[in-house]
């Protein structure tokens, strides 16, 4: 990474000065915003960062942290647990969620940093005239529209989360929930959000943080029974690099403690919906926030 920046709030004194660190993340488009974030931190503390954001499919990016090809990354507490370290249950506290995976994953050569409440998990999404006519705000007010009037319970999903244990058939077992298969689409994330806004299913699966909620005004359905698993965005650090600078911990905690599923939803909506660049809109939110100077 080659910005010209300097600490603002962060990096005073240039604690990470002499440092060489590799920041990766995953391929979409939050993570390569957190991705941009985190090396942007770095530089205006003085390191020299290797921009290795961008690694396809959840494993690749993981790895290399772990491996130490990459020395850290924001990465998901439900994802560790439940898809890294094999976990079949999530943990519905989303501090105690984080805490398991942090001493489950010590052992694997990581350290979880304190987690932000960006939390980037499913959820269920309507359009405003849908919202209107139905009024559901909750997903047991939608599992009671189903049994009232099923027809009025369309809904648009992914192939993978209609047959995930916390996706779809799980989210019905929770809610008393029965929608008829011919009432379920499947489609791509993308299409998701365009037919849920047309009004083409009553309901859509959307991710919490992604910017189209916004633009499109979609009204998400609150998952009152905290069925679906904690996502928190967190920094995951290569431990020995972490020995080796300890000032990581100081440098990233104050932009950790910012980040919340609006902040996502905006940063996201810029890269999503306006098409900047991931790295830009970094930049300008570091700067906007003060953490960073220059650039």
């Amino acid at each position: 990474m080659v910005d010209d920046v300097g600490p603002g709030t962060i990096g005073r004194g240039e604690p990470l000065k002499g440092a060489h660190l590799t920041v990766t993340s995953k391929e979409f488009t939050e993570q390569l915003v957190l991705g941009a974030i985190m090396g942007i931190a770095f530089e205006a503390a003085g390191a020299d960062v290797l921009d290795r954001t961008g690694i396809q499919g959840s494993i690749g990016a993981r790895e290399a942290v772990k491996s130490g090809d990459a020395d850290a990354m924001y990465e998901y507490t439900g994802t560790a647990w439940i898809t890294y370290l094999g976990n079949g249950t999530p943990i519905t506290d989303p501090q105690q969620q984080w805490q398991a995976v942090r001493e489950a994953d010590a052992k694997n050569g990581l350290t979880w940093l304190p987690p932000s409440a960006l939390d980037n998990t499913y959820a269920l999404a309507m359009n405003e005239a849908n919202f209107k006519k139905y009024r559901t705000r909750t997903l047991s007010e939608v599992a009671a529209l189903a049994r009232s009037d099923p027809k009025a319970v369309t809904l648009c999903v992914e192939s993978e989360f209609a047959n995930r244990a916390d996706g779809l058939p799980g989210m019905e077992k929770a809610y008393g929930m029965s929608v008829p298969a011919g009432n379920v689409t499947q489609m791509d994330t993308g299409i998701i959000y365009t037919q849920v806004a047309k009004g083409s299913c009553t309901y859509g699966e959307v991710f919490t943080t992604d910017g189209r909620i916004k633009s499109m005004h979609l009204t998400i359905m609150a998952d009152d029974r905290k069925f679906f698993p904690n996502y928190n965005v967190a920094p995951e650090i290569n431990t020995k690099a972490l020995h080796e600078y300890p000032a990581i911990a100081t440098v990233l905690d104050p932009i950790t403690k910012k980040l919340n599923n609006s902040v996502a939803q905006t940063l996201n909506a810029k890269v999503d919906v306006d098409g900047e660049d991931p790295h830009q809109v970094a930049l300008d939110w570091m700067k906007q926030e003060g953490f960073v100077k220059g650039g």
